[in-house]
C-alpha cells in the first residue's frame, strides 16, 4: 500500500497522468514521429537508467542510435517557452494552493568539453568545488501538495557573454548579454508572477 491505495492503483494513476501529460505537450510538435519521441524521451527521464544519455535513452526506446533522443533537444523545432507555460498550467492545476511559495536556486551540470551553451569552469554546488559544469537558475512553484520547476534560465559566464562567435555557434540570441544569478532570479520569478 503507497498512502492507502495499492501498488497497482498507484501505477495505474501514474501511467494515466504520464499519457496525461504527453497529451499536453503534443501540440508542441508539428510532426507525429517527433511528438512519438518526445514522448519516448519523457519516459526515459523517468526510467531506471543512473545516467540518461542520448545512447541509453536511444537503447531503451528501441531506437538504433541516439539521433532521434538528441533531436528532441538540440535540432528540433519546439518552443521551449510554450512547454514552460504547460508545466505552470499543469502545477497549479494539481498543486495548487493559497500558501505556495516561489523558490529560486541556482545548481551545476558537471560537463566535459566546452562546447555546451554556458559550460566553463565556475562553482557549482552540486560537486562543491570549481569544475567544469552549466549553471541553471530555476523556479519552482511549492505547495503542501509537492513542488514543480515552472521556470528556468541558463547562467552564462563573462568568457561566454564576450566571445560573440562562441555565442553565436552556441545559437545564443544575439542580444543576449552577461548578467550575474542573482539578476537572472527575478526574471524567472517576474515570468512566474501570475501564479
Amino acid at each position: 500500500m503507497i498512502g492507502g491505495a495499492s501498488v497497482e492503483d498507484t501505477l495505474t494513476l501514474w501511467a494515466s497522468s504520464l499519457r496525461d501529460a504527453k497529451q499536453r505537450i503534443r501540440p508542441l510538435f508539428t510532426q507525429e514521429r517527433v511528438a512519438a519521441s518526445a514522448g519516448q524521451f519523457l519516459d526515459g527521464l523517468l526510467g531506471n537508467e543512473p545516467r540518461k544519455t542520448g545512447w541509453m535513452r536511444a537503447e531503451a526506446a528501441g531506437d538504433p542510435g541516439p539521433w532521434r533522443q538528441q533531436a528532441i533537444l538540440g535540432r528540433g523545432q519546439w518552443d521551449a517557452d510554450a512547454l514552460r507555460d504547460i508545466v505552470r498550467e499543469y502545477a497549479l492545476e494539481t498543486l495548487g494552493d493559497e500558501d505556495a511559495v516561489l523558490v529560486i536556486d541556482e545548481t551545476g551540470f558537471l560537463k566535459q568539453g566546452k562546447t555546451s551553451c554556458g559550460v566553463a569552469r565556475q562553482y557549482t554546488g552540486s560537486a562543491g568545488k570549481i569544475t567544469n559544469c552549466q549553471i541553471g537558475v530555476f523556479a519552482s512553484y511549492v505547495s503542501r501538495h509537492g513542488h514543480a520547476f515552472i521556470d528556468r534560465a541558463l547562467y552564462l559566464p563573462k568568457e561566454w557573454t564576450d566571445d560573440p562567435a562562441r555565442l553565436k555557434a552556441a545559437h545564443v540570441p544575439s542580444d543576449e548579454g552577461f548578467a550575474t544569478k542573482p539578476k537572472i532570479a527575478p526574471a524567472c520569478a517576474t515570468a512566474a508572477c501570475w501564479i
